[in-house]
């Protein structure tokens, strides 16, 4: 049996006396936070095909979201992914692409219902995990320190207790009434909230990051997924865990509101940047294509090689709705311009935006 000195229920929310948290420090954080949403949201509709930053960022953020837990898998490997056959494909790029499966299929469901239901968010677990075990059942789980073994934190274990504060999390997150905190105040107390649970037996880290982004779009802070906070955690990931087990211990939410706010503005400027990257280099492609290659200049063949770093004949069919011949005679014709760099990988030949994935192995 493990030993503990910690409460096996949490309280309900809302926080009594939110205002004690949203100190000058927060609301001011909040504040700064809220004005980098804003611009990214705005730079974002600048993009002429929003399944380019879905793909792309849902990608990115699948990969360090995974890293957080310990799924490591490269750039490389996770882009050929998308063009090989599912044998070919290592197990942690499945669960990268799991990953990206799940995000956007909660993004599908809340974009139109500005609502996450208990159900979105059991669905988003389950193709993570790719089970349909659902809540914790069973007693016995404990978060332990990595390097030392030592249990730090125990969950609720009853499933009842789990049950309804999964009740309560979900009604605090779609009901405003409950609290006039913050939304991103919000965000950060919901994350908390939702990893002290630890509702599930596996995917809890990175179905509560998923759900961060949803609620920004429940919230029409953003129109896309595209804030993503993993990579921010992975390069502060042992503040990340000291101050969710500060809260724990001492109360102190100061620290982890300022944490989590300070994470949206990191986040926010970098993908800020980045887009206005990715939107000078397909105004550039854009241009040269036109000018290089004008017989077979189309929007779609831009958006086609910004979809993805790595194309193929097939999705070039697809998205222009040509024959396979005509397909792979652009391809070999963007390959000789130097738009695109072919390779071949096994059987397969594949298509190569070395600017674009350069991009996004060294982010501005």
């Amino acid at each position: 049996m493990i030993k503990h000195s910690y409460p096996l229920s949490l309280p309900l929310l809302p926080l009594e006396n939110i205002e004690r948290y949203e100190t000058r420090k927060v609301l001011k954080k909040a504040s700064e936070a809220h004005r980098y949403l804003a611009e990214l949201k705005g730079v974002s509709a600048t993009i002429p095909n929003e399944a380019i930053l879905i793909n792309m960022l849902t990608l990115q953020e699948a990969k360090d979201s995974s890293a957080v837990e310990n799924i490591i898998t490269t750039h490389d490997e996770l882009y050929k992914a998308g063009i090989l056959a599912e044998s070919s494909i290592s197990h942690a790029a499945k669960e990268v692409q799991d990953y990206s499966t799940a995000l956007k299929h909660g993004f599908a469901k809340v974009r139109v219902s500005k609502i996450i239901r208990l159900a979105d968010i059991l669905a988003v677990q389950e193709k993570l995990e790719k089970n349909n075990a659902g809540l914790r059942r069973l007693p016995g789980t404990g978060l332990k320190n990595v390097k030392t073994g030592e249990v730090v934190y125990i969950p609720p274990q009853n499933a009842k207790d789990a049950e309804q504060l999964m009740a309560n999390l979900v009604e605090y997150i779609n009901n405003s009434e409950m609290c006039d905190a913050d939304p991103l105040v919000k965000m950060a107390i919901i994350h908390h909230q939702f990893e002290s649970i630890h509702p599930f037996y596996d995917g809890n880290g990175r179905t509560g990051r998923i759900i961060n982004v949803l609620y920004l779009v429940a919230q029409d802070l953003l129109d896309l997924p595209i804030l993503y906070l993993s990579r921010y955690i992975i390069q502060n990931k042992a503040e990340y865990y000291r101050q969710l087990q500060n809260v724990r211990e001492t109360n102190d939410w100061e620290s982890w509101l300022l944490y989590m706010l300070e994470g949206v503005v990191e986040t926010a400027q970098k993908t800020i940047r980045l887009i206005k990257q990715i939107k000078v280099m397909m105004q550039d492609y854009k241009h040269r294509v036109r000018k290089e290659l004008p017989k077979i200049y189309r929007q779609e063949l831009i958006n086609n090689m910004f979809n993805h770093p790595y194309t193929k004949i097939e999705f070039v069919m697809q998205d222009l709705n040509v024959s396979r011949i005509t397909a792979t005679k652009y391809l070999e014709m963007l390959v000789e311009k130097g738009f695109l760099y072919k390779a071949k990988f096994g059987k397969h030949n594949f298509y190569i935006n070395q600017p674009l994935f350069d991009l996004f192995i060294y982010p501005p």
